[in-house]
Order: C-alpha cells, then sequence, then structure tokens
C-alpha cells in the first residue's frame, strides 16, 4: 500500500466509510492511492466484488477516482469535509484573493420591514421585478430572455444544472486553467473532468472538440473575466467554438458570465446562436457584493424545468428580502454609475500591472476581469519570494489541471505606483529564482 493508513471494514458501506474518515481526517491526502481491489478484499478477507462496490460508491460522491491503469487514488479535492484557501499571512498585502475593490461595491440595503408570510413562496418564487429586471441584463448583451430563473449564486446554479443533467460518471469539458471552485465542484458531483486548454480568446476549438469527442456530456466556460487567465472570446473564437459544437446539439453548454458588469470587453456569447442546450449563469457578487448570494439564470426551457424542479425540492427559492435587496440596487442610478467606475478602474489597473510587468520582460495575460496570470517556472520560489516583499498572491497550481505553472495576481485594488512596485519586486524574486535554481 502507498499510504500507511488502515482501511477497515468488512461490508461496502464500511469499507467506503473507512476510506472517507481517511480522507476527512487527512490521513488520506489527495493523490493518495488505495490498494488495489483484489490486495484490498485479500487484507479484509472479503469478496472483490464487496471492495469494487465501496469503491464504485467512493467514486460516485466524489471522494475518490480512477485514473485506469493508475489504479484509484483520492481525488484532488474529495467531497469531504471544507477546503478554505490559504491563510493569508500577517504583515502582506493580500493579492490572491480574486475580490473586488470594496470602493467601488454599494452598501446593501435590504427592506425596512419584512411582513409576515403566511405559508411558502414556492408558488410565487421570483420576484416580478426582479425577473423583468434580470430579462433585462440578459437582453442588453443578446442572451435570449425566454427563460429566466434564480439561484443562491453562480456555483449553487452549476451544482444544480450538472447534477439534473448529468449522472456520477459523465464527463465533463473545463476550462485549463480554471476556477478553481468549479474545478473542485465537478467531481464532488461525481463527474469526471476533461480539461481544455484555454488562450487569450477562451477555450481552445482544437481541444474543445478533442474534448467532445472523449465524451463530455457538458461544457462549462466563461465568456469574459475568465479566472484565472483573464480570457474573453472573441468574435472569430466565438464562431470557431460553435462550429465544433454543431456535431453534439445533445451537449449542454454552460456560460458562466459572473463579471458580467466588470469585465471590461463586450460579450461574444454561445448562448445567441441557438443551441438547443444552453444557459448562461450571472452572479451579482463581484459587482454588488460578495454576501449578496443571488444568481440569474437564462437557458433553454429544458434546463429551466429540470433546475426549477429540483430547486422546489430543496431550498424551494431564493429569500425574497435576498431579492428585493437586489432588485433596488440593479435599479438604482447611483449604483449603476459606481459600477460603471468599477469597470473602468478595473480595466486601468489590470492594463497598468501588464505594462509595468511587460517593461522588466515579463509575459503576462489578462484580457478581462479581476485578474492577471504569470506563467513562472516555480510558483513556490515565486509565492515565497514576493511574500518576503510584502505581497500575497496564488500559486497557479489551484486553477491547473495539465496547465504550465503560473501565478494568479488579483489587479483590482492594484493603483499604478503599487503595480511598478510588484512588476520590481517580482522582477527580483524571478533573478533570485533562477540564480539558485539555475533558471
Amino acid at each position: 500500500m502507498a499510504t500507511q493508513y488502515a482501511i477497515s471494514g468488512t461490508t461496502a458501506r464500511t469499507i467506503a466509510a473507512s476510506v472517507e474518515r481517511g480522507v476527512a481526517e487527512g490521513s488520506l491526502g489527495p493523490g493518495a492511492a488505495l490498494p488495489p481491489v483484489r490486495a484490498l478484499a485479500d487484507g479484509l478477507g472479503v469478496s472483490p466484488g464487496t471492495v469494487a462496490t465501496a469503491y464504485r460508491e467512493l467514486r460516485q460522491r466524489g471522494i475518490v477516482v480512477t485514473r485506469g491503469r493508475g489504479g484509484t487514488v483520492v481525488a484532488h479535492a474529495p467531497a469531504v469535509g471544507s477546503r478554505r484557501p490559504p491563510r493569508v499571512p500577517a504583515g502582506v498585502r493580500d493579492l490572491a484573493g480574486g475580490h473586488p475593490d470594496p470602493a467601488f461595491l454599494p452598501v446593501l440595503t435590504p427592506p425596512d420591514r419584512v411582513a409576515p408570510v403566511h405559508g411558502s413562496h414556492r408558488g410565487s418564487p421570483r420576484l416580478p421585478a426582479l425577473e423583468t429586471l434580470a430579462r433585462e441584463w440578459f437582453t442588453r448583451d443578446g442572451v435570449p430572455d425566454g427563460q429566466v430563473t434564480f439561484a443562491h449564486g453562480a456555483l449553487d446554479c452549476i451544482a444544480r444544472l450538472l447534477s439534473t443533467e448529468l449522472k456520477p460518471g459523465d464527463a465533463v469539458a473545463v476550462e485549463d486553467p480554471g476556477f478553481h471552485h468549479l474545478l473542485d465542484l465537478v467531481p464532488a458531483l461525481g463527474l469526471r473532468m476533461v480539461p481544455v486548454a484555454v488562450d487569450d480568446e477562451g477555450m481552445r476549438p482544437d481541444e474543445l472538440g478533442q474534448a467532445l469527442r472523449a465524451g463530455a456530456r457538458a461544457v462549462l466556460c466563461s465568456p469574459r473575466g475568465q479566472s484565472p487567465r483573464g480570457g474573453r472570446f472573441s468574435a472569430r473564437r466565438r464562431e470557431e467554438l460553435l462550429e465544433v459544437l454543431g456535431a453534439y446539439p445533445e451537449v449542454l453548454v454552460v456560460e458562466d458570465d459572473h463579471n458580467a458588469d466588470i469585465a471590461g470587453v463586450p460579450l461574444h456569447s454561445l448562448t445567441t446562436a441557438g443551441l438547443p442546450r444552453w444557459a448562461q449563469v450571472r452572479t451579482a457578487s463581484k459587482h454588488l457584493g460578495i454576501d449578496l448570494r443571488w444568481a440569474a439564470l437564462a437557458c433553454d426551457a429544458t434546463t429551466l424545468a429540470r433546475h426549477d424542479g429540483r430547486l422546489l425540492l430543496t431550498s424551494g427559492w431564493v429569500s425574497h428580502v435576498l431579492q428585493e435587496t437586489a432588485a433596488r440596487l440593479l435599479a438604482d442610478p447611483g449604483t449603476r454609475d459606481l459600477v460603471a467606475a468599477g469597470q473602468e478602474a478595473y480595466t486601468a489597473r489590470r492594463a497598468a500591472l501588464i505594462e509595468a510587468l511587460g517593461r522588466h520582460g515579463i509575459a503576462a495575460h489578462g484580457e478581462s476581469g479581476l485578474n492577471v496570470w504569470v506563467p513562472v517556472r516555480d510558483e513556490s520560489a515565486v509565492v515565497n519570494g514576493l511574500r518576503t516583499r510584502g505581497w500575497w498572491v496564488a500559486a497557479g497550481t489551484r486553477f491547473r489541471i495539465d496547465s504550465l505553472p503560473a501565478v494568479r495576481i488579483t489587479s483590482a485594488a492594484l493603483e499604478e505606483a503599487d503595480a511598478l512596485r510588484l512588476a520590481s519586486d517580482f522582477a527580483a524574486v524571478l533573478g533570485e529564482s533562477e540564480a539558485t535554481y539555475g533558471g
């Protein structure tokens, strides 16, 4: 066995529980290999079929993955317990979180009085005023608004879409590098990830084609403000992707347009082309505040029915208090002006950092959104080197599957003078790394 943890049990249920306990306690970390089925069966005195059933249950729950000849291993982000981002060290500037500048976020103003409700809101889950505003939000960028509904944030919405559309073991095409919470979510739902490389224009059509030929039944993509690289669909890339998708009408295409109001670039959406199965998710957290856990979903009729049917059986609806808060903000001219100012500042700050790094010969990417992606040879050396100089950036490993090393820098609150200093420190750290490790 590749691990010192002793798996126990005499039934599929107790064997699976033993593995889950080891993962939850940290004795079996991500990537830890489990014994071959027959070897564990012999060690426990049970049939191979019992162990195989236990492993199948663990796979369906996203705790382990099977890698062919590589055997069964603990998933990269197993669905056991909760995984928090690294704690920001004291005394450093936090540029790792991907958060907007609080200066451009409005004050949340819930309704002053909330009258008691007799019964529930399941019969009328959406406030008409907010539904109208949501339709206008999508229509502004050409996204069809025939079917619109709400969710408790983008991840909640995407999880519901995938869990109602797919079954455990199905494959999902995901961006690589991609949003780390989505890369954690997909295996947690018992689904397989098929990485699709991205560049400054988003998903690469050739790699998307490979993923679809490999059996991907859903595609998760960001049309702009892509995290962590900052890519955005160009008009040409949109057409190239649509040409690939045309041969797979049964595949569900989910766009995560979480930076819709602050991406700083126009939307070239796949959803405007009449795809049979599609959805676009927009969240308010990046431009109205992270505590406003509300998202709007536009989609085809089948997807709407499946999403809302599952929502009805769980939370039922998004809090009307939360909906009214969102509606007030979306309709407020002052809030719209503040968000527009934020978008302008984010674009300027992102460009300033890329330019500052470029003066030192450091290539960086960030066509849209709140972050800049900087390829490096040694993520740890750069993260630790910048930490000694007072900066805290995100190691790219959290966002990568097969893509090359890099670090993500959140530029949203980085003024130009700070960008110049950071770029100088970055260059010095790279120089030290080359001197230490020979490049």
